[in-house]
């Protein structure tokens, strides 16, 4: 019993802890862990949505100056073709541009497959993936 004249220096959370099991600190700390966990996975569930939300308006902009450029592209070709089209006349001019646009696409597409070939995917979380039995087993073995 303490004496009322000295009260306790301890706080009830120290007090309770000496009181308490170690079964019952394992319980409170695991329902502290899981409760941790959840709350980290509605926080990244709400930070993906947000970024999601805002990575779909993005992609609508570039989606909108994508089509913006098209025309702009398509509009000044026509006027270079007119243009060339009172030197030359309107057939000539027409191949012309359009040749110089099928160059363009040509080179466009072998930068592209160039680039395409380069991709080499994920090899290091793939090394790191065929690890992961490795280690269990090592663990296994260690029991």
């Amino acid at each position: 019993m303490s004496d009322p004249r000295f009260p306790d220096p301890r706080t009830p959370s120290e007090r309770q802890a000496e009181e308490s099991t170690i079964g019952q600190l394992l319980s409170e700390v695991s329902r502290d862990i899981s409760t941790l966990m959840r709350q980290e996975v509605e926080l990244a569930k709400a930070e993906l949505k947000e970024s999601a939300g805002r990575a779909g308006k993005s992609a609508g902009m570039f989606g909108g100056a994508g089509v913006a450029g098209v025309l702009a592209l398509t509009f000044l070709s026509i006027a270079v073709w007119w243009g060339l089209g009172y030197v030359m006349g309107n057939a000539w001019s027409a191949v012309i541009v359009a040749a110089v646009w099928g160059i363009v696409a040509l080179v466009l597409a072998l930068v592209g497959k160039r680039e395409m070939e380069s991709i080499t995917g994920m090899p290091e979380t793939v090394e790191t993936i065929k690890e992961i039995p490795d280690a269990l087993k090592r663990n296994e073995e260690n029991r």
